[in-house]
């Protein structure tokens, strides 16, 4: 019935989006970067920052409201499920994911609302599939391209754009290629146990495969023992400096540290050993904390994009449930304030009980 009494409105699209950001002034895309989102990925830091920041973001619930009256509407079927292929926390999850690594994120309009062209189904789309034409003066999108195909401004097969900022791969490259070297030297380190070092014949020099032949001798005996024989005539010398003297391990903790830094996380979540004194603070106090410092950015990118005319209609606003979810109080607490409320003649029984999510009684629910 909703569909056909709907007034029509006109739809306000956002028109070439603004660049706001360095990172996508290059010929059609982005700045080169150091590293790719794989390679950062295998840094356990950045891995772990990822899925904190996204994990935790995706995994609440988007609902619906109107402005006038902050009263939370039934949402349509784009706020639960945007993308008829994957659940909403897949689509929210990788959206996180490129907003954290490019500082963009895209949405691919699939399906529109017949009586104003909003959009009623959308997909992600990975950000290396989307390229780009601006303006004169490289200000604003003047055209988008999905595998090198035009795609319209608005309306069905449009995109939705999502910002934040330039994204950990163009402003921390050199800091998460430094981690991956310092990984990659303590897995030489490691994989050769022997330190650098050579045999030195203090006799009659030896035919070239002779000499290759005893090193080769000497590498396969080391790896099965660690005793060795040598003639009067060969001495072993060792040179370089041991894994600890290199100080692989004080090199990988600290760039931990960088790499939380990078992502705005604290350290002490991707446990970086140099981090670990930290105040007392309950649950609560440290989810607020989370969320005010490491979250807000992402919630506000996804809820303001949402929110604006081209997606909801006009009066409406999208918003994360995060008080009912992640920043929920203890039970106890939240009886306690239901029976000052209570009390006070602020709510009613039933009210209280909803609020709870229980079931009123009697209401045949």
């Amino acid at each position: 019935m909703g569909l056909f009494t709907r007034k029509p409105q006109i739809l306000e699209a956002q028109v070439a989006p603004q660049v706001m950001s360095d990172s996508y002034l290059t010929y059609g895309n982005y700045f080169p970067v150091l590293v790719t989102r794989q390679q950062a990925l295998q840094v356990p830091a950045i891995k772990r920052c990822r899925d904190l920041i996204c994990g935790t973001i995706a995994s609440i619930p988007l609902e619906y409201y109107k402005k006038s009256t902050g009263e939370m509407l039934p949402a349509p079927r784009w706020v639960t499920q945007p993308s008829k292929a994957q659940p909403l926390f897949e689509t929210l999850y990788f959206t996180l994911d490129s907003l954290l690594m490019h500082g963009v994120a895209y949405w691919l309009i699939t399906e529109t609302y017949l009586e104003d062209n909003r959009m009623a189904n959308a997909e992600w789309v990975a950000n290396n599939r989307v390229t780009f034409n601006t303006n004169s003066t490289n200000n604003y999108v003047t055209e988008y391209y999905l595998d090198g195909k035009p795609l319209p401004m608005s309306g069905l097969g449009s995109l939705i754009t999502f910002q934040k900022d330039e994204g950990i791969l163009a402003v921390g490259g050199s800091t998460i290629k430094a981690a991956l070297d310092a990984q990659h030297a303590a897995s030489v380190a490691l994989a050769t146990p022997t330190p650098v070092s050579y045999l030195k014949n203090n006799g009659a020099d030896l035919p070239p495969a002779e000499v290759q032949g005893l090193i080769s001798a000497w590498k396969r005996a080391r790896q099965n023992s660690s005793v060795a024989y040598l003639t009067s005539t060969l001495s072993f010398e060792s040179v370089g400096f041991s894994p600890k003297d290199m100080g692989y391990s004080d090199a990988i903790q600290n760039l931990a540290t960088e790499c939380a830094r990078l992502c705005s996380v604290d350290p002490y979540y991707v446990s970086a050993s140099q981090n670990t004194t930290m105040t007392y603070a309950n649950v609560q106090d440290e989810r607020k904390q989370m969320v005010a410092f490491t979250l807000q950015p992402y919630i506000s990118a996804i809820e303001s994009r949402l929110s604006m005319n081209d997606v909801s209609t006009d009066g409406h606003y999208v918003k994360f449930c995060l008080d009912d979810t992640f920043l929920r109080t203890e039970p106890m607490e939240r009886l306690l304030v239901l029976e000052k409320m209570l009390s006070l003649g602020l709510i009613t029984t039933e009210q209280a009980m909803q609020m709870e999510d229980l079931t009123p009684n009697g209401n045949g629910e």
